[in-house]
Formats: C-alpha cells, sequence, structure tokens
C-alpha cells in the first residue's frame, strides 16, 4: 500500500471536477452550498497488498458497450462510531488486501487498439484512490429524508470519474466523518468492469477482510475474471430488442428532462404495501397468474411516473431494467463471475394503455420482458452491442434494484448501515435496501418540478 503525492492526486480530483455536467447550472449555486462544506483532508492511492499479475485483460461486448461508461456509485451511511483513526485504517489495510483477488480493480480501464470500441484493462497495480473527509453540515439524521438536490450529496465522493478512459481510476473510495460522529462511505466503480452483484460481491470481502472475519462462504468463493465467457457466438433465431429502437419523441421529452430541474423523492413500500400491489395486480387479471414484489413495484412506479409527467396518450413509453443472465445462458456463468452479466429488459406500451388497462397490463409486461431472456436472447443482445447499439433515451424510465445485492448488511467494523443508496439522486429510479426492514424497499428517483406533487400522490395511492 503507497501513499502518493496528495496535492497531485488533489490535482486530479480538480481537474475531473470541471468535466462534471455543466447542463444544471443553474442549479449549482444552491447545490454547491452542501459541496464547499465537504473537506478533503487525505487521498491515498491504495495498491494490492501483494503481489498481482501484470497484464491487459480483455473486457467483453457486455462490458464495453457505451450505456455502461459510468460509475456505479454507493452511498453507506452508518451511526457514530468511537475510534476514527484506527477505523480510517482498517478500510485501508482491507482495501489493498480486496485488491488482490480483484486486481483489474486497482488497473486503468482504456480502448482495445484496432478494436472498434472494445475496451481492456491495462493491469500494472496503479492503485483505487482512497479520499478521506469532514463535513460540518450532515447528521445520520439527514439520510432519513431524500436530500433536498440532485447533487446535495456530490461531495461525499468528491472524484466522480466522468470518462474512465482518461487515465482516472476506475475505483475511488471516500470515507466522510459526519457531524455528529458518524460516517459516510461512498464507492464509486466504473460499471464497465462490474455489474451490481459482481461489485456487492467486492464489497462484500472488503468488509470481511475489514472485519478480520472472513466467513467460510468468502474463503471458497472464487473471483472470476473471464470475459470470454460471454464473447459473440453464434445466434439461432430471431430475436426483437424493443429497447434498442428509436420511438418518435412527441413531446420534447429529453429537452424536458435536460432543461427543467428534478427534483429527488423518497417513498418506503413495507411489506403489507407490497402485498396489496400483488393482490391488486392478481385480482385485475387471470387469478393463476403470479407475480413477483419486483414486478408490480416497478410497474406501479412505471404508471406513476408516466401520468405524472401528462406525456400524449399517444407516446410510447418504456420501462428498462437489468436481468441477471448467470443462470440464463447455457452453460450457466460459474459462481464467482464479477463482469457485467447481464441485458436490459425492456417493457413497452403507449401512455394510453399504461393509464387505462392499469397495474395488471403494466405487471404483465415486465413480466414478459423478463420471461423473453434465455441464451439465445442473450447471444443475439451481445451482438447488438458488439456493434455499438445502445438504448433508446425517448419515453424511457430506468429502474435499477440495489435490494436484493446485500449492501444493507455490510458491516466494516462498525456495524450495518443506517441508510443504503447513491451519491446522487438522478433520473434513474433505484429500489433500495431499508436497513433493520429487510421485507421493505425504498423508491429513490428524481422528477421533473413541474411533476413531483402529482408523482408522489399517485405513487402513494396504487389504487388511484
Amino acid at each position: 500500500m503507497h501513499i502518493h503525492n496528495i496535492s497531485a492526486v488533489l490535482y486530479i480530483i480538480h481537474i475531473a471536477e470541471t468535466h462534471l455536467l455543466y447542463f444544471r447550472a443553474k442549479r449549482r449555486k444552491k447545490e454547491s452550498i452542501m459541496g464547499s462544506l465537504v473537506h478533503v483532508k487525505e487521498a491515498t492511492v491504495i495498491t494490492p497488498s501483494d503481489q498481482t499479475p501484470s497484464c491487459v485483460l480483455s473486457l467483453s461486448a457486455l462490458d464495453s458497450q457505451l450505456f455502461l461508461r459510468f460509475t456505479i456509485e454507493y452511498l453507506l451511511v452508518y451511526s457514530p462510531v468511537s475510534d476514527p483513526v484506527s477505523l480510517s485504517d482498517r478500510l485501508k489495510s482491507a482495501l489493498s488486501r480486496a485488491l488482490v483477488p480483484y486486481f483489474p480493480f486497482s488497473g486503468r480501464v482504456r480502448e482495445r487498439p484496432n478494436s472498434g470500441g472494445s475496451l481492456e484493462v491495462n493491469c500494472r497495480g496503479q492503485g483505487a484512490l482512497f479520499l478521506e473527509a469532514v463535513t460540518d453540515h450532515l447528521t445520520c439524521l439527514d439520510f432519513q429524508k431524500a436530500p433536498r438536490h440532485v447533487t446535495s450529496w456530490r461531495k461525499l465522493l468528491s472524484l466522480s470519474v466522468v470518462d474512465v478512459l482518461a487515465g482516472a481510476p476506475p475505483l475511488v473510495l471516500q470515507l466522510t466523518w459526519l457531524r455528529d460522529g458518524g460516517a459516510a462511505l461512498a464507492v464509486g466503480v466504473n460499471h464497465c468492469l462490474s455489474d451490481g452483484i459482481g461489485s456487492a460481491e467486492f464489497l462484500t470481502l472488503f468488509a470481511e477482510l475489514s472485519r478480520d472475519s472472513l466467513s467460510q462462504t468468502e474463503l471458497k468463493r472464487r473471483h472470476l475474471w473471464d470475459r470470454r465467457l460471454l464473447n459473440p457466438s453464434p445466434v439461432r433465431g430471431s430475436f426483437s430488442h424493443p429497447e434498442f429502437n428509436r420511438v418518435p419523441d412527441l413531446c420534447g421529452f429529453v429537452n424536458r428532462f435536460n432543461a427543467e430541474r428534478l427534483v429527488p423523492t423518497s417513498v418506503v413500500f413495507e411489506k403489507q404495501r407490497l402485498t396489496e400491489l400483488k393482490k391488486l395486480a392478481s385480482r385485475l387479471g387471470e387469478s393463476s397468474t403470479k407475480h413477483t414484489s419486483f414486478e408490480v413495484l416497478s410497474a406501479h412506479v412505471w404508471r406513476s411516473w408516466a401520468r405524472s409527467l401528462s406525456l400524449p396518450s399517444n407516446q410510447t413509453v418504456k420501462l428498462l431494467f437489468s436481468i441477471n443472465i448467470r443462470d440464463r445462458v447455457r452453460p450457466v456463468l460459474p459462481a464467482g463471475f464479477y463482469g457485467n452479466a447481464f441485458v436490459v429488459g425492456c417493457a413497452q406500451t403507449t401512455v394510453k394503455d399504461l393509464t387505462e388497462k392499469g397495474l395488471r397490463h403494466a405487471a404483465k409486461l415486465v413480466k414478459q420482458a423478463k420471461e423473453r431472456v434465455g441464451d439465445g436472447y442473450v447471444r443475439s443482445v451481445v451482438e447488438a452491442v458488439s456493434k455499438a447499439k445502445c438504448p433508446d433515451s425517448v419515453g424511457v424510465l430506468i429502474i435499477s434494484q440495489w435490494s436484493r445485492l446485500g449492501l444493507e448488511k455490510l458491516d466494516f467494523g462498525f456495524g450495518k448501515p443506517v441508510h443504503v443508496g447513491s451519491v446522487c439522486c438522478d433520473r434513474y429510479c433505484l429500489l433500495l435496501p431499508v436497513p433493520e426492514r429487510s421485507d421493505a424497499v425504498k423508491v429513490m428517483v428524481a422528477v421533473p418540478s413541474s411533476a413531483v406533487d402529482s408523482y408522489e400522490n399517485l405513487v402513494t395511492r396504487p389504487n388511484a
């Protein structure tokens, strides 16, 4: 583990920050208040604790797609701790040890020469970045509700990697001490290296190493890189992919989300409310149809979101969500594979049908989108993204399910988190775990300010 020149590291942070999205500049004055009260005290480049392979590793077509060239930014908040100095040192040591089996996380991502946009990782043990900061503004209680602005918590991960191909580290962590003695741990993992399941497995190992209590499960777990398992292969049959198809923008949809202020929202669905949604979808449809909590909740949020936006009745809308393919391809992917092993499921309909046909119709579309994904379908997606196809953005709501990743169990030696979420609340909807309430799901999404009251009213009233 090595500490590099701090001023040089902070310069990297400054350069990265100047490349953040400025199209919301009008909002920046309000939202920078929080940022000005978070002060980075130390920046450390953490390298693997043991020798790791010096090599170049190819990323798969799924890893390399343009759609995934961003950073997954987890935010974990913990109650006040008694020995912050010891905790910081323990986290750095554990991270250094975790980077041995996950050594590509300490490499650098670049385009593969003459590959048409495919990516690779140059693994030379360059290291991940660990920042330590303090704030005199936030306490643990501030995370019990949605942030006031989309980027209110932006500075809890001060280095936001906009372009990982520019030489930035694909793994960045920041430990911020809160005003009440609590701690916020933000983790940024570039999506081209790993999906949610893979990055959560890395965090599980990191946490167990921090506690010096590796479980038998973790001791036996393999950490498998081999991205060749998802190389393009011959596709049998013909498959439709509505997620890649462009649809007419009848209402200035894209411009609206770029220009209008987005307001974060947060709604918790307890087990009873999820059961009510299932009953409502079943009562309105065929009694033999069984829906999962994800199907009914995502369908309900989708309907509430679309209705609140007052879109034209003939506007096509889509719900995009990830579908884990580890057990859907043949042969199945081996345990421990931490690459991107998902395809984008797509439920599509018109605003008129989504509104008038009710929850049953929407839940059915979500279920059908899941059921069509088999080995052949996955192979056809791999072929499509290898030709640079990318999901459309018109009329689209993206839902990402973090509630099943085990993030609420991550104990680094100072207890389990009291809040699990994302550093920024944006237009992408997150289904989050609720600590100490294992059956509950928190829905966080930012919606245009003109629609926020309607959305919150609709999403909290399933029968509306």
